[in-house]
């Protein structure tokens, strides 16, 4: 058997640890992330302005779902959280 169809194998096998370590994490996340879109909707409406810190923070977890998901799927290799570094795919918009 060569080695690319072995790795891919094992690769495929390494998605389910990564289904539950890093689906387990990102659900945890998501509630922490509804709770602050609730504070940075009232932030919004009472001070006239988006809260950047909070905005930033929550495009973190929206990159790594998105990640999480192509590597599900098999349309990545790049695996999520927290088995590579966290990065945010877009910045804040004024």
């Amino acid at each position: 058997m060569p080695a690319k169809k072995l790795s891919e194998r094992k690769e495929a096998w390494f998605r389910i640890v990564v289904l539950i370590v890093s689906g387990i994490i990102l659900s945890i996340w998501r509630i922490l992330i509804k709770i602050l879109v609730i504070i940075n909707w009232f932030i919004t409406v009472f001070s006239g302005k988006r809260n950047k810190e909070l905005a930033d923070f929550c495009e973190y977890w929206n990159t790594e779902v998105y990640k999480f998901m192509r590597y599900i799927t098999f349309v990545s290799n790049k695996r999520p959280f927290p088995f590579t570094n966290m990065q945010k795919m877009s910045k804040f918009e004024k």
